[in-house]
């Protein structure tokens, strides 16, 4: 299960041809996801930080019936280069505070949301609120300011219930890719954006 994730990474990656197809990397998700709660594996912080590209996505129709994987994914396109940067708060007294950003690009246009996120360990939960958004266009910021939200309703983030929050379920954290599923119920792969790439 976890050779077929390592070869859609690494096909990605190279551009390559011979990429697994949708419901087979799919399938060894929803197989890795299964593992990881059977034994219960925790994630370091630690193996979080940095910045990933998302690489392949799998609506919320992607589970096991009948003991048997369902469901379809897709790689990225990439022309739409979307990616999620994870470091810790330096302003924040707490060792489960983050900051995130989550950043897309498509040609010279790059939309850009950051806030706060926290990280405490428990079942690889890391919930997240985005609180500001920059847009720019040929490298010129043409729009920055902040995200409103009703559900924040005048709380600061350490205040608002995870129950509130969009999230991510973390179930594989490796050297070269990260992979969750979302609040919403789909599954995405992420891969390590190592130094000099864009």
């Amino acid at each position: 299960m976890g050779d077929t994730v390592d070869q859609a990474v690494a096909a990605f990656r190279d551009n390559s041809a011979q990429r697994p197809d949708g419901k087979a990397v799919t399938a060894a998700l929803l197989k890795l996801e299964r593992a990881a709660k059977r034994a219960k594996v925790t994630l370091p912080l630690e193996a979080l930080l940095g910045t990933w590209q998302l690489c392949f996505n799998a609506r919320k129709g992607a589970k096991f019936e009948a003991e048997e994987p369902v469901g379809n994914g897709f790689y990225v396109p990439k022309l739409a280069i979307a990616r999620l940067t994870f470091a810790c708060d330096s302003d924040s007294d707490s060792d489960h505070s983050l900051a995130i950003a989550n950043e897309l690009s498509v040609g010279p246009l790059r939309v850009r949301f950051t806030g706060p996120a926290r990280y405490p360990g428990r079942k690889n939960l890391l919930a997240f609120d985005f609180t500001q958004l920059q847009v720019a266009c040929f490298g010129l910021q043409v729009y920055q300011g902040k995200v409103e939200s009703k559900k924040r309703a005048g709380q600061s983030f350490p205040e608002i219930s995870t129950g509130q929050l969009p999230f991510f379920i973390f179930f594989a954290a490796q050297e070269n890719y990260l992979a969750a599923r979302g609040r919403g119920g789909g599954l995405a792969i992420w891969i390590k954006v190592v130094a000099g790439e864009g």
